[in-house]
């Protein structure tokens, strides 16, 4: 299989010990993550997200680092 780039949206927490991650949300491009992570940085109970994106090959599992485009509020290096 060829490589593919997925984009996501990661929201960020607030937890007993600090942050945690959220939920993923896939998006189509790099600009709707963007917009998906901006958003949910201003929901309640969130305290920032990221919008990233990978590059890999599904079948082997196979993925570069993440290459983060966007950090929204307070979100953990």
């Amino acid at each position: 299989m060829a490589e593919v780039t997925f984009f996501v949206a990661l929201p960020f927490v607030a937890a007993d010990d600090g942050v945690a991650a959220g939920e993923p949300m896939e998006c189509f491009n790099p600009n709707a993550a963007v917009m998906r992570a901006e958003a949910l940085s201003r929901k309640e109970g969130h305290v920032g997200a990221v919008a990233f994106s990978r590059t890999g090959d599904p079948s082997t599992g196979d993925f570069s680092d993440a290459k983060v485009s966007r950090k929204s509020r307070d979100v953990p290096a």
